[in-house]
């Protein structure tokens, strides 16, 4: 009997957390390889410098993780509905919130404002409207 989709896509969005997750929080290097980008094009979606995630000093700062960490919890929490970890990238990065003025995910976390995505989408996954 083959897995329902359903626990294919959990298990993937824990792998997702999983693999760029350790002992010192979310590692720029396993977040970058796993969306398939560059550490500069992951400062960039995370609003921050690109010292933040090369330097090791840096990418362990407060500020550098809660950004980091938010990333992957909206990109993990977005799996089961995309489908995969890359098309989860794809909707931070490009789908316009009516919400939020069609700003994206990846807009409001530059902002630092991913509490308020992470919210949206735990009212969404509750059943209630965007």
């Amino acid at each position: 009997m083959a897995p329902s989709s359903n626990l294919v896509r959990h298990v993937a969005s824990a792998t997702f957390l999983n693999e760029v997750t350790g002992a010192a929080g979310v590692s720029a290097d396993k977040l970058a390889a796993a969306l398939h980008i560059t550490k500069s094009e992951l400062a960039i979606a995370a609003g921050l410098s690109r010292d933040a995630v090369s330097k090791a000093t840096r990418s362990h700062s407060v500020t550098t993780q809660s950004r980091l960490r938010e990333m992957s919890e909206i990109i993990n929490r977005v799996i089961p509905w995309a489908g995969s970890v890359l098309a989860a990238y794809a909707w931070y990065r490009s789908q316009s919130l009516p919400s939020f003025g069609d700003a994206t995910a990846e807009e409001l976390v530059r902002q630092g404002q991913g509490a308020k995505i992470r919210a949206y989408l735990s009212r969404i996954a509750a059943g209630g409207f965007a």
